[in-house]
């Protein structure tokens, strides 16, 4: 038709999964065009984990302005359950270094190279830059016009830090919601000092009852003599 900015084999292929395209051009042979569908697709995915990581920040900074911390940390903990209990099943049935895999596959879904170090106690991964709160802080969302919340008053859940970014409170809240629960942390998070230039740190021990005291104390909690797992 006359009209039609497209024809009909073009709307085929915009409608056409990305992952789709770049296998057919795999097995095509046609491994330059794969490569720029692979670049495609990423860019397609950091722009809707961006939509995402954007929206939730401006959820909760709404929350806490409008509401306060206690109905914020009422609703972090509600909406992390919300996934947690699925996570936790599945990981509990793995092994460690099952876990260790799976744990850093979820880290690579924020679209950033993670550093991971291994030594006897534990496994160590860095996200540098981290491709979500990190980033967050990077680009100055904390700042106008944005302005998204800076969670007042030192708390566990901050760390004990004041002005500590809402999107990041999710990270302690994954020690501590556990923790409380008497079960061990999928791993536990040692926070930057200067967030947003420095990388956070996510450690899991190898061995549970070798976390040292400060970790939990760090978290408002106190060391357990035993787990649940």
């Amino acid at each position: 038709m006359a009209n039609n900015l497209f024809t009909q084999q073009e709307l085929e292929q915009m409608g056409k999964r990305t992952v789709d395209l770049v296998q057919e051009a795999v097995d095509q042979g046609d491994y330059g065009r794969a490569k720029g569908l692979a670049r495609r697709m990423y860019k397609e995915f950091q722009s809707m984990h961006d939509v995402y990581l954007n929206w939730t920040t401006a959820l909760l900074s709404f929350v806490g302005k409008r509401y306060g911390n206690e109905a914020l940390l009422e609703a972090l903990k509600e909406s992390m359950a919300s996934w947690r209990g699925s996570l936790s099943d599945s990981y509990s049935k793995q092994d460690m270094r099952r876990q260790v895999e799976m744990y850093a596959a979820g880290l690579r879904g924020h679209l950033m190279p993670i550093k991971i170090e291994e030594d006897d106690e534990k496994v160590t991964l860095t996200m540098d830059p981290c491709g979500s709160g990190g980033r967050l802080l990077a680009n100055g969302a904390y700042d106008p016009p944005r302005d998204f919340l800076k969670i007042k008053g030192a708390h566990p859940w901050t760390l004990g830090r004041e002005d500590f970014p809402v999107y990041c409170a999710h990270c302690p809240l994954g020690d501590i919601i556990p923790l409380e629960e008497g079960t061990v942390p999928w791993a536990f998070h040692e926070p930057s000092q200067k967030p947003g230039e420095e990388p956070c740190r996510m450690v899991i021990y190898k061995d549970p009852q070798a976390v040292p005291t400060e970790v939990y104390q760090m978290a408002g909690q106190e060391k357990p003599q035993a787990y649940s797992v």
